[in-house]
């Protein structure tokens, strides 16, 4: 086949967003070293990165973490996770709060998601 073809599949497909988790504000003393607008972006379904130069807090991260798949999918109407995409880290002296924002739809096929 000549690679000039185009290829077409019928291979099922899902959507899911990509998403960035921004530190949006800090209400207390961060200890960790992160700042205001330090972020970290899901990408592809389960790709992690972080700017050059940045870090991101595991901890703060991990008060995130259980929220973004449902984050990436579609959502029905009047879903609480529609409205709400507002994160605090758990350490309750730094009172780091974090957006979780979605920033591009995504198709990828069904059978490369894990």
């Amino acid at each position: 086949m000549s690679t000039d073809e185009p290829t077409t599949t019928d291979e099922p497909t899902t959507e899911v967003y990509d998403l960035r988790v921004v530190v949006e504000r800090i209400e207390g003393r961060s200890v960790c070293g992160m700042k205001v607008g330090d972020q970290i972006d899901l990408t592809e379904s389960c790709r992690l990165s972080i700017p050059a130069g940045q870090h991101f807090c595991m901890y703060a991260l991990a008060a995130c973490l259980p929220l973004l798949p449902a984050k990436q999918r579609a959502l029905a109407e009047g879903d609480w996770m529609a409205r709400d995409s507002h994160v605090a880290c758990p350490d309750p002296e730094e009172r780091v709060i974090m957006r979780i924002e979605r920033t591009a739809l995504r198709q990828i096929p069904t059978e490369e998601l894990t």
